[in-house]
């Protein structure tokens, strides 16, 4: 490590030219001045590189590592190889902070000498030159400025699922060799990582702070992709085996687990694109099937919603999506159904105005 850097700053960067000069300014304008920006470019083919490059000239804290590509778990891993600092932060390259964002968790991360601060954060998007943010919190108000961990609140497991909010000691994430999944080409690679960063650490903090600008109107990121949430998949069964190894996880880990990957399973299912949706279900049922054989999952402790929800799936992956549309497609009606309802009570549909006009539809 380097003495004369507090801060490794991790900067994934692919294509994405049209956000970084934003993300990288935010980084330089910090007031916090000790730490290091690794930026590793993951074999971009836009001007993203270029543009790296002319911030490495600018400041010396801005340092690049530049390979061919290959997926954000590799990424990841090469730029958490290269921290000099003694804590790890995650900035991603289309997002942004707060000028007060590494100030801010150095002190709390010090404090309470913890292995992992999390924080608040922003999700935003840019309409006709405006940023439109809203404030997402990192977990319910009874858990913040408190020191946690899992065995004292396995409630942590529902907490929202970022690592880029937060700050880590570098020496607790080497010690408990923890990585990101290197799969070629994956997404969901981040899921992984904040399992294992949240399961073994014995200090967590959480502050109600936010600082983070978290983009969500970036059109190559994975969140849009629709045939990458199969990719999911695969993160699970390397958390699994992370899961299996750790032989100190008892049950309320496993339980934990389970439950998280039913809902981050069935939020995947909720985006994939409905081409995809039976053969998702399909396969998820075989692994719901494996899972409870798990010895160490209690069935009887699982939330009661969970456990029906899981034997739905497994008992017919087809009558479970046909009953799921048949809910939407309800819901759908009913939501225009009202909308109709109020235009044709409204002063202008009685005035003669159409309702397609109301509606703003040519």
């Amino acid at each position: 490590m380097n003495e004369n850097v507090e801060i490794s700053i991790v900067v994934p960067v692919c294509n994405v030219g049209a956000y970084l000069e934003e993300c990288l300014d935010s980084i330089l304008n910090q007031t916090f001045k000790s730490f290091e920006a690794i930026c590793v470019n993951d074999g971009s083919t836009d001007n993203s590189l270029d543009i790296l490059r002319e911030y490495e000239k600018k400041d010396k804290r801005i340092k690049v590592i530049t390979k061919a590509n290959s997926g954000y778990g590799n990424t990841m891993n090469v730029g958490m190889d290269a921290a000099q600092g003694r804590y790890i932060c995650i900035i991603e390259s289309d997002d942004y902070v707060d000028k007060h964002m590494l100030e801010r968790l150095f002190d709390s991360i010090e404090k309470y000498d913890a292995d992992v601060v999390k924080s608040d954060h922003y999700i935003f998007s840019t309409k006709n030159g405006k940023n439109r943010s809203q404030f997402q919190a990192v977990c319910p108000d009874e858990y913040y400025n408190r020191v946690l961990n899992v065995t004292v609140c396995p409630e942590i497991f529902t907490f929202t699922m970022m690592n880029w909010t937060g700050i880590y000691k570098t020496e607790y994430l080497r010690e408990n060799n923890i990585r990101h999944n290197e799969t070629p080409g994956a997404s969901f690679q981040d899921n992984g990582f904040w399992f294992q960063a949240i399961s073994m650490a014995n200090k967590i903090v959480f502050i109600n702070e936010a600082f983070y600008y978290y983009r969500q109107d970036n059109p190559n990121s994975s969140i849009n992709n629709k045939k990458k949430v199969f990719c999911i998949c695969d993160e699970y069964k390397f958390m699994r085996e992370i899961l299996d190894s750790h032989k100190e996880f008892g049950e309320e880990i496993h339980k934990r687990f389970f439950e998280k990957k039913l809902f981050n399973y069935l939020n995947s299912y909720n985006r994939v694109a409905i081409d995809y949706k039976l053969e998702f279900l399909e396969h998820i049922s075989k692994e719901f099937e494996e899972d409870l054989k798990d010895p160490l999952l209690r069935v009887e402790s699982l939330d009661p919603w969970i456990f029906m929800q899981v034997n739905r799936i497994i008992d017919s992956p087809k009558l479970f999506m046909l009953e799921d549309c048949s809910v939407r497609y309800r819901d759908q009606y009913n939501e225009s159904h009202e909308k109709l309802v109020k235009i044709r009570n409204s002063e202008e549909f009685k005035r003669g105005i159409k309702v397609k006009e109301l509606l703003h539809v040519k």
